[in-house]
């Protein structure tokens, strides 16, 4: 029996509405900007002088907002699956879009700050995250690669201007208008998600029957590729979140001043955004497990050259090597459940995988200030760290999705599905 969709629903995934679906989920992803580390960022420093709260009590109320905001990535990925991609996501960022609003208005206390950044982190960071991957992922199923390497260097591009805008409008402004700025935003993504976001209807003439059906939650959480995809990306996230958020300390520490580290912001950036669109390029290639290899075997190789930077030449070819594996990893994580896992069930998958990697993302930055807190220095944990990216490579490299076999591309599986 087949599902019940909705008529609109376009059933080819090279159709006008499933690019549509594309851009979509790039301004859904932009719309968890409130809820995300890099957005509180931009209001962090006058909202602590605002609300006279501390650095330390702030730090907290981050953590266990983010600690406990990645367990609405589960639920979110249900909803989406039950009551429909675009029904969900419509209501997600109504109640986001009235959070970050109240948060405007927000006039002090400990609890209350903890509640609003708890349900920004929840609803942004996690729910509207699980919506934007599974917006491309049940828009191409199996096919998803090109469209997560244009959904990706699209998202970068959106971030870079929205960081400007809202910097601006905070100095300019203050917080509080900026954060007004967002929620008028989120109004906007909200009226275009209900009005163009589509969910391919199944049994169309591009979708295999592996498309349609897909394996459940439970069935994939028993195969190897689900736990070393999200166990591998959980690992990047938590060297990410940790170097992001101290990079310019750590490269204090190789010798370099506060305007090359804007600069290797810069061209790190530009670097990842050439490895997105490869990236997506190549999965039309090669089998995503050995990509995904590939990845962590040059991550592993900048985080153990991170401590050994000397010169402005080592700096720009670990921001090469960085920035790439960035781009590979962000790509492959967010094109492989549907290509693994199918569509059915694509919600739910996507959003386990997602709370894994939230919840390593949140303990990146506390290990790396212990880190230094107990060394003086970041070194020891990045060299503890890179032999266990580079094992992870290793195992990656063995594993295969579920049905493929050792000589499988994808191009050698659609081979195959038009034979069978």
């Amino acid at each position: 029996m087949m599902h019940n969709q909705p008529p609109y629903a376009p059933s080819n995934p090279d159709s006008k509405a499933a690019w549509g679906n594309v851009v979509l989920a790039a301004l859904l992803m932009l719309a968890t900007l409130p809820g995300r580390t890099q957005g509180l960022g931009l209001i962090t420093e006058p909202l602590l002088a605002d609300l006279k709260l501390s650095r330390v009590t702030y730090a907290d109320i981050n953590l266990w907002a983010t600690l406990l905001g990645s367990a609405a990535c589960l639920p979110a990925g249900w909803l989406i699956d039950r009551v429909g991609l675009r029904p969900a996501t419509v209501g997600f960022l109504v109640l986001l879009a009235a959070v970050v609003w109240r948060m405007s208005t927000v006039a002090g206390g400990v609890m209350s700050v903890f509640v609003l950044i708890l349900l920004t982190r929840a609803l942004g960071q996690s729910a509207l995250s699980v919506a934007g991957i599974t917006a491309v992922g049940k828009s191409f199923g199996r096919r998803s690669g090109l469209a997560m390497g244009v959904f990706s260097l699209l998202l970068s591009v959106f971030f870079a201007a929205a960081f400007v805008w809202i910097g601006h409008v905070v100095g300019s402004q203050g917080w509080r208008p900026a954060w007004i700025h967002v929620a008028v935003g989120l109004v906007a993504v909200t009226l275009l998600s209900a009005v163009f976001l589509r969910e391919p209807a199944q049994g169309g003439p591009a979708e295999t029957e592996a498309d349609s059906t897909g394996m459940t939650l439970k069935a994939a959480l028993r195969t190897p590729a689900f736990w070393v995809f999200a166990g591998a990306t959980a690992l990047f996230g938590l060297v990410l979140s940790g170097t992001g958020l101290f990079n310019e300390a750590i490269l204090a520490e190789r010798g370099f001043s506060q305007k090359t580290y804007h600069s290797f912001l810069a061209g790190s950036t530009l670097f990842a955004l050439a490895g997105q669109m490869v990236c997506g390029w190549l999965t039309l290639k090669f089998a995503m497990p050995r990509m995904l290899a590939v990845s962590m075997f040059l991550y592993a190789g900048g985080i153990a050259m991170l401590p050994l930077l000397r010169t402005m030449t080592h700096l720009w070819i670990f921001a090469a090597v960085f920035g790439v594996a960035t781009g590979f990893i962000t790509v492959l994580f967010f094109a492989v459940w549907g290509q693994a896992y199918g569509r059915a069930h694509l919600g739910r998958i996507q959003g386990a995988a997602q709370m894994i990697t939230v919840f390593a993302s949140a303990l990146g930055p506390v290990l790396f200030a212990r880190s230094y807190q107990s060394a003086g220095s970041y070194a020891p944990l990045l060299y503890s760290v890179s032999p266990l990216v580079f094992l992870t490579g290793l195992i990656a490299w063995r594993t295969r999705l579920p049905g493929s076999t050792a000589a499988d591309s994808p191009a050698f599986s659609q081979e195959k599905s038009s034979v069978s």
